[in-house]
C-alpha cells in the first residue's frame, strides 16, 4: 500500500468542504447532531460531534476501514492468528480479562492459576495476613519495572485510590537514577514492604539495577538475612533459574507468557500490584470492564463501534488534515497519569515508517500524544489549542461523578471541561469581540486594535468521553478502548502495532558507552560527539 492508495481524493475532497463549511455551521444545519454522531458501550459515551463529520464523510471512512479488511483483522486477533509478524507471536492480551469459557483452551489453565495466585495474596493483603519475616503485617508494596511494566500499574493504582481496599501504600520505581530507588526506599520499613520485581527476562537494565539496590538495601536494614528475602520479594518473570540466582523462591513467582506485549501486560500478573490495591473484586471488575470493551469492539456495527470511529477520526486528522498532534485532557484528577500510559501504548505501538510486508511507509502513522488534567491545562498549554496555528484534535475525559465530592467543585469541573470543547468548536469572531468591547464603554479605537488579539478562530476538532464515575470497570474500558483503537488504526496503515524494535537500539549502545566509560582507551571509536561528552562526564563525576 502506498500513499495513492490510501490518501483518498473522495476523502481529500470530503476533509476541503468540511473544514471551508465549519463545525458552527455543521451544528446550525443539524440540531440533532449529538443524536446522530454519539454513541456509547454500556454507560460510557462517546461524544464525537465536534468533529469534521458528516454522514457521507463517516461512510467514507468507513469504507476505508472495509477496504482495510479491518472485520477480519479483529477476529484474527481474538482467534489468536499470529498477527505479530515479525515476532511470530499471538496477540492474547484479551485472554487476560475473558470469562474462562472464552480463553482458549490451551491458556485457560494458567491464566486462571495466576490469577487465583494474585486473587489470593489481595485477600492476605485485605486482612492484614500478608507478613514480612518478622510477622509483622505488609503495609508498603514497591513495583520495581520499566515500561509496561511500570507505566500501566501506576497509572491503574494511583487512579483506582477510590477503590483501595487497605491502606496499603504503594510506591514505584522505574527509573535507574538512583534518585528514584532513594526516594523510595526512605519512605520504607524493612519489617513490613513487600518487593515486587517486573522483568520478563529477569535481565532488563533498570529493573536489575533498582532490584538489586532494594535487596541490597533489605540486607542491610536486616543484618544480612538471606532467608528473609523471600518473605518479602516476588517476582514476575519467565525466568525461573535467574529469581532463584537473586533469592526469590519459585513459590515466589508469577509467570508472564511471550503471547502478552509489555504495554498490554497490566492484565497480566504485571498488574499484581493493581490486584494488591484494589482487592481480588476490584480486580475482576476492571477485567470485566476490559471484556466488556472487548465484545463492544467484536461485535457492534462500525459505525457504532467506539474504537473503531474514534481511530478513523485519528486517521482522518493524521492523514488528510496533517495534524502532527493529539491532546488528551482528562477532567478527572483520577486519570493524571493516563496521557503518560497512553503515549507509551500508541507512540510504542504505531510509531513505524514499515508496513507488515516490509516496504516503506510514505503516509503518516501514528500520532505525537500529549496532554494533562483539566483544569490545570487551560493554564497551560490550551492557549496555543485555541489560538495557536497548529490544528490539534482533543479527547476529553470527565466524570459525571466526582469520587471526592467537595461542594460545587465537581460541578464546576464539567463546566469547564464543556466549556473548552465548545470553544474550540464556536471561537469567538473579531466582530464579536468588538461589539462587546464597544458595549462595555471602551474606546472604539483601541477595541478594534485587541479584538484582532482577542478573536478565537473556533473550528477546532474534539471528543468527549463521559462515564458515570471512575471505578475499576470504567477503567478496565477506557484502557481497552484506546488498545483497540490503536490495533484498528494499524490494520487500516498496514503497519504492524506489537512489535517495539525502535526500543532496542538504545539498549544496546548504552551497553558499549558503559563499556567504554569503564575503558576510557575505547572513547577513540566512538563519534566526536560522544567522546566530548564521556570526558566530561570522568572529569566531573
Amino acid at each position: 500500500m502506498t500513499s495513492t492508495d490510501f490518501i483518498l481524493p473522495h476523502l481529500t475532497q470530503h476533509k476541503d468542504r468540511l473544514y471551508a463549511k465549519g463545525l458552527k455551521a455543521l451544528f446550525a444545519d443539524d440540531p440533532m447532531r449529538f443524536d446522530h454522531f454519539s454513541t456509547r458501550c454500556g454507560d460510557l459515551l462517546l461524544d464525537y460531534s465536534k468533529n469534521f463529520i458528516d454522514a457521507e464523510s463517516r461512510q467514507a471512512l468507513l469504507d476505508l476501514a472495509k477496504k482495510a479488511d479491518l472485520g477480519r483483522h479483529i477476529d484474527a486477533m481474538f482467534k489468536g492468528e499470529y498477527i505479530n509478524n515479525t515476532e511470530n507471536r499471538q496477540v492474547l492480551h484479551t485472554a487476560l480479562r475473558a470469562k474462562p469459557d472464552n480463553i482458549p483452551q490451551d491458556y485457560r489453565h494458567q491464566i486462571e492459576t495466576t490469577k487465583q495466585k494474585m486473587f489470593s495474596y489481595a485477600r492476605q493483603l485485605e486482612q492484614s495476613q500478608l507478613k514480612g519475616a518478622t510477622g509483622k503485617a505488609i503495609n508498603t508494596v514497591v513495583n520495581i519495572g520499566v515500561g509496561g511494566s511500570d507505566l500501566g500499574p501506576n497509572m491503574a493504582v494511583n487512579a483506582l485510590k477510590a477503590s483501595h481496599s487497605s491502606p496499603t501504600r504503594f510506591l514505584f520505581v522505574s527509573n535507574i537514577d538512583p534518585v528514584q530507588i532513594s526516594r523510595a526506599l526512605d519512605q520504607c520499613d524493612p519489617e513490613t514492604t513487600l518487593f515486587i520485581i517486573c522483568s520478563k527476562t529477569f535481565t532488563t537494565l533498570e529493573t536489575l539495577a533498582n532490584a538489586h539496590a532494594a535487596r541490597q538495601w533489605f540486607l542491610d536494614k536486616t543484618g544480612g538475612d538471606e532467608s528473609a528475602i523471600q518473605h518479602h520479594f516476588l517476582a514476575v518473570s519467565t525466568n525461573l533459574e535467574a529469581a532463584a540466582e537473586f533469592g526469590i523462591p519459585e513459590q515466589n513467582l508469577f509467570p508472564m507468557w511471550d503471547w502478552v506485549g509489555g504495554r498490554y501486560s497490566l492484565w497480566s500478573a504485571i498488574g499484581l500490584s493493581i490486584c494488591l490495591a484494589v482487592g481480588a473484586e476490584g480486580f475482576q471488575a476492571f477485567l470485566d470492564g476490559g471484556e466488556a470493551m472487548d465484545d463492544h469492539f467484536k461485535n457492534t456495527p462500525f459505525d457504532q463501534n467506539i474504537p473503531v470511529l474514534m481511530a478513523l477520526l485519528g486517521i482522518w486528522y493524521s492523514d488528510y488534515f496533517q495534524c502532527q498532534s493529539q491532546a488528551l485532557i482528562s477532567y478527572d484528577q483520577n486519570l493524571e497519569q493516563f496521557p503518560d500510559y497512553l503515549q507509551q501504548l500508541d507512540m510504542e505501538s504505531n510509531g513505524k515508517s514499515v508496513q507488515k510486508s516490509g516496504s516503506p511507509v510514505d503516509y503518516a502513522t501514528g500520532a505525537i500524544l500529549w496532554g494533562g488534567v483539566g483544569t490545570n491545562t487551560q493554564h497551560s498549554f490550551h492557549q496555543l489549542i485555541h489560538q495557536g496555528s497548529h490544528l490539534i484534535p482533543v479527547d476529553f475525559l470527565v466524570a459525571a461523578q466526582s469520587n471526592c465530592p467537595v461542594a460545587n467543585q465537581h460541578q464546576d469541573l464539567f463546566s469547564n471541561c464543556l466549556a473548552q470543547s465548545q470553544a474550540m468548536m464556536q471561537g469567538r469572531s473579531e466582530q464579536e469581540v468588538l461589539e462587546e468591547m464597544l458595549s462595555n464603554g471602551s474606546d472604539e479605537e483601541q477595541a478594534r486594535f485587541l479584538a484582532k488579539h482577542r478573536a478565537i478562530a473556533g473550528n477546532k476538532p474534539s471528543n468527549t468521553l463521559m462515564y458515570k464515575q471512575l471505578t475499576p470497570f470504567v477503567l478496565g474500558q477506557l484502557i481497552a478502548l484506546y488498545e483497540h483503537k490503536i490495533y484498528a488504526q494499524s490494520v487500516v496503515w498496514n503497519i504492524n502495532a506489537f512489535d517495539q524494535w525502535g526500543v532496542e537500539l538504545g539498549k544496546q549502545l548504552s551497553k558499549t558507552i558503559s563499556s567504554v566509560i569503564s575503558n576510557p582507551e575505547q572513547a577513540s571509536q566512538q563519534d566526536s560527539s560522544t567522546q566530548g561528552l564521556i570526558q566530561y562526564y570522568l572529569k566531573n563525576r
